[in-house]
């Protein structure tokens, strides 16, 4: 929890905006509530820098929330990324993006998810992109 809270506190802007834009939630709030409710990993690089937090629920629904560490070691959080997707039992993970936030779109396009189509979200019915991966048999 408190690496939920220590991250949701220094998120790159993008996030914080999808977060607090989009869906109308406070991220130090958020953040430690779907710590809760999902199997969530921390990225960090060799140093123990936090880089990000990330989590899938039940239904596959995955999420995750990235700090400005991210951009210095951008090659290892996505090796560290791609080796937890590949680990994980679910055969479809999916959520919904910021359509504004593109260093969200460039890492899921990395780590193999597809973009399906653009809908309505949150309080301001900003416009968001629904994504998906399916697990390989």
């Amino acid at each position: 929890m408190e690496i939920a809270y220590q991250v949701s506190k220094n998120l790159n802007p993008e996030d914080f905006k999808e977060i607090y834009e989009g869906h109308g939630h406070y991220p130090p709030y958020f953040l430690p509530m779907y710590v809760k409710e999902s199997d969530t990993i921390c990225f960090t690089d060799e140093d123990g820098n936090i880089g990000g937090v990330a989590g899938i629920q039940e239904d596959g629904c995955i999420w995750m929330l990235c700090t400005p560490v991210i951009y210095s070691k951008t090659t290892t959080f996505v090796r560290q990324a791609r080796r937890w997707l590949d680990s994980r039992p679910q055969k479809i993970l999916w959520n919904y993006m910021d359509k504004r936030n593109k260093t969200h779109a460039k890492l899921l396009r990395f780590l193999g998810f597809v973009f399906l189509r653009e809908v309505p979200v949150g309080p301001k019915n900003l416009p968001f992109i629904e994504f998906v991966r399916c697990v390989r048999p």
